[in-house]
């Protein structure tokens, strides 16, 4: 679904990114993990349109992405989420919904009925009349998932979704995103929440100084040596999970 092919990208003298290589099949959930200034946002904002590499190819079940604008790239089912969710403070959470289901549908009533829809999913029904502004944000997190969910995405990236809530929305999130993926949805999706990545994560990259240091399985990952060193630490080799 998703092929990554040595992308590289400098900021000045600073390398964000090094010959990274990835690729992913349609139905995974992989995580994108390692400390900040590791190069995982900027490996998002290259695959969704927002930063143009210096060099490498990205395909999108064979499309090539590089040069498509981001509402291009949406409009073909690769999707994200960001880190700071910003939804339209002064449109209620319904109106958010209904203009993110344009990205697909142009009747009013289609993406009317559809905003509907998403928002019971997401655990927003009681909210569908307050304004972006008067939400919390575990309930603007949701909002923010709900909105990407409307454009259909095939391909859903989740950036630090579960930042700043607690651990019990973040259970509740972790069950949401595992139905997201049960209804045919590939995620890929940057987290520190390691609490989430362990529990839905089929594979995960670790990035450090735009370098891909480590890739495979779960347990495999965390137990790495290099990982370990560069971001988990001994204290999370050692946890129970």
């Amino acid at each position: 679904m998703l092929a990554i092919d040595k992308i590289g990208k400098n900021f000045g003298g600073l390398r964000a990114l090094n010959n990274v290589s990835l690729g992913m099949s349609p139905g995974e959930i992989l995580a994108v993990i390692g400390p900040n200034g590791a190069g995982k946002t900027t490996l998002f904002n290259i695959l969704t349109g927002f930063t143009k590499p210096d060099s490498g190819r990205v395909l999108f079940q064979n499309q090539p992405l590089l040069g498509l604008k981001p509402h291009q790239i949406c409009h073909l089912g690769l999707v994200r989420t960001f880190q700071i969710v910003k939804p339209f403070l002064e449109l209620t959470v319904l109106d958010n919904v209904i203009v993110a289901a344009f990205n697909q549908l142009s009747e009013v009533k289609e993406a009317k009925n559809k905003a509907e829809e998403i928002i019971r999913f997401a655990g927003l029904q009681d909210k569908r009349r307050a304004l972006g502004n008067e939400l919390t944000l575990p309930n603007r997190k949701r909002l923010e998932l709900a909105r990407a969910l409307a454009t259909d995405p095939k391909l859903l990236m989740l950036d630090e979704v579960m930042a700043g809530i607690n651990p019990t929305e973040t259970d509740t999130l972790i069950e949401l995103i595992r139905e997201i993926n049960r209804r045919g949805v590939t995620i890929l999706m940057i987290e520190h929440v390691m609490r989430g990545v362990m529990a839905l994560s089929q594979r995960i990259l670790v990035l450090n100084f735009g370098e891909k240091i480590a890739e495979g399985l779960p347990e495999e990952v965390v137990n790495n040596p290099l990982v370990v060193e560069a971001y988990l630490g001994e204290e999370f080799r050692h946890a129970p999970r």
